[in-house]
């Protein structure tokens, strides 16, 4: 009996394990380092949120606060001291794009010459859907294209097949 409780034990060690193990890649990885952490919890907290809207330039689709690249760090580096110098959060974003560019946001703005990418999509497709609806239109009203059914020389033709 002992030895069953001991293997039950055991096995309840191993199943908190394993689930721990499981849910360990679930939790989100954040790259921050605790030499970069400010000491004031709202500023702090400003940093993060403005980290998230900023893509890393190495890992492309990653924000610079879940990435581990160099120039990432130099990003959440260059938030902080934007924040601690008393900038608002606008003032550090644009900070940001003046010096890298607006490929650096992740979520890009519909001003200037992006209007035209985030309007392609929907202009193509009305585009689309009319070069579709011209083409249908235009064949349905070509002649020759109504059934005009078989002659009497394909019917009897058609016939003797048939028959054999």
């Amino acid at each position: 009996m002992k030895g069953a409780a001991v293997l039950n034990r055991y096995a309840k060690i191993l199943a908190i394990t394993l689930m721990g193990a499981i849910a360990l890649p679930a939790t989100p990885v954040l790259a921050v380092q605790p030499d970069e952490v400010l000491s004031d919890p709202v500023l702090e907290g400003r940093a993060r949120e403005l980290s998230k809207d900023l893509r890393c330039l190495v890992c492309r689709n990653e924000n610079i606060d879940e990435s581990n690249a160099d120039l990432a760090r130099d990003l959440r580096l260059l938030v902080r001291e934007r924040l601690v110098a008393g900038d608002s959060d606008t003032e550090v974003i644009d900070f940001v794009v003046d010096r890298y560019g607006e490929y650096v946001l992740l979520r890009p703005t519909t001003t200037g010459a992006n209007w035209l990418l985030w309007a392609a999509g929907p202009l193509m497709l009305l585009l689309a859907l009319g070069l579709g609806a011209g083409y249908l239109r235009g064949r349905a009203r070509a002649p020759g294209t109504a059934e005009a059914g078989l002659s009497p020389e394909e019917e009897d033709r058609l016939r003797k097949i048939m028959d054999e």
